[in-house]
């Protein structure tokens, strides 16, 4: 199926699904320069319109989307250099209790066209569409993992200078304060992370950065930040994944923490997949991809994990889903 072209050509912006609208934010131009364009495409009339531009050009950006009509955490999407969180407008007549965030985006640092990262934390309106400022995050940072629990933005690790960073810091819409979390217990990058149902931050395998003049290494630790107790769980409260990998898929699905695809140690892309099961405390693999792969997108739909495009020596056009059987659900 034929889709409208965007108005702007691009690569690396965030891309988010808003009820029957998607909205696109940022990117690199096709003079590789950092974009500020903000566009959206109505998927009943079938065509785009421009919105208010970001406040200052932001290349790369990633976007986590929290919630559907009834709330629900949905997917995060092409990881890059400026995370945003997208939180759905209210669809009923009744006014929300806290107003502050719905119908609204929060976009949290980045990197400009002077490639330094940024500390700005900014909130767009999508119904006045405007965009206003709110105060910075205290680590400058690009390439972030942020999450929205409750009225909290909660924005973990990201890159300055292209050096991991251990830094972690949440956001309180409704005092409009940032505040200071434990420090993420290793400095990772292409590591995937998943926030589980009981608001817990997953951080899996990536490659681990070494120190002085050592070489970053794959691993297959997992971390976990209780958001409930405020504490990362000790090494032996967690299970470390079958397979050391980076660059791979992972979500959570019904119940499970699932990692797809990847790179490890081998020469190659990696096919194999693999899901935890909390009740026998282990990871358990699952049939493999049929095309092996790193650098994929996913998302996870009427739970199933969709996966598509990637690489594995060129670019992909592959895309497969992950259905898991009735009974094996948990």
């Amino acid at each position: 199926m034929s889709l409208p072209p965007m108005p702007t050509p691009r690569a690396g912006a965030a891309v988010a699904v808003l009820g029957k609208q998607i909205l696109v934010v940022g990117g690199v131009g096709e003079d590789q320069s950092p974009l500020k364009v903000v566009e959206m495409y109505n998927t009943e009339e079938g065509r785009w319109r421009k919105r208010s531009a970001l406040r200052e050009a932001l290349m790369g950006l990633s976007i986590a989307v929290k919630g559907t009509e009834r709330g629900q955490a949905v997917t995060r999407v092409n990881p890059g250099f400026t995370s945003c969180v997208l939180i759905p407008m209210v669809s009923s007549g009744r006014k929300p209790r806290r107003p502050s965030l719905y119908g609204r985006a929060l976009a949290v640092g980045g990197m400009g066209a002077d490639l330094l990262p940024r500390s700005i934390l900014q909130q767009y309106d999508l119904r006045k569409d405007v965009w206003a400022l709110l105060p910075p995050m205290p680590t400058p940072r690009y390439d972030a993992n942020t999450h929205l629990l409750g009225n909290k933005l909660y924005v973990a690790g990201g890159r300055q200078c292209k050096r991991p960073v251990k830094a972690f810091e949440v956001y309180d819409a409704e005092t409009r304060s940032w505040t200071t979390l434990p420090i993420m217990l290793c400095k990772r990058s292409y590591g995937g992370v998943i926030w589980d149902a009981t608001g817990r931050l997953c951080l899996l395998g990536g490659l681990r950065q070494g120190g002085g003049h050592q070489s970053s290494k794959f691993t297959k630790n997992v971390n976990i930040f209780d958001t409930n107790q405020g504490v990362w769980l000790k090494s032996e409260e967690t299970v470390a994944m079958k397979t050391k990998r980076a660059d791979f898929a992972a979500a959570f699905l019904r119940g499970r923490m699932v990692v797809a695809g990847g790179l490890g140690h081998e020469p190659s892309a990696l096919d194999t997949v693999e899901a935890f099961h909390p009740q026998r405390k282990k990871w358990e693999r699952l049939a493999p991809m049929n095309f092996p792969r790193c650098s994929t997108s996913s998302i996870v739909i009427r739970d199933r994990l969709l996966v598509v495009g990637g690489v594995n020596q060129v670019p992909s056009s592959a895309h497969e889903i992950l259905y898991v059987k009735e009974e094996e659900y948990l």
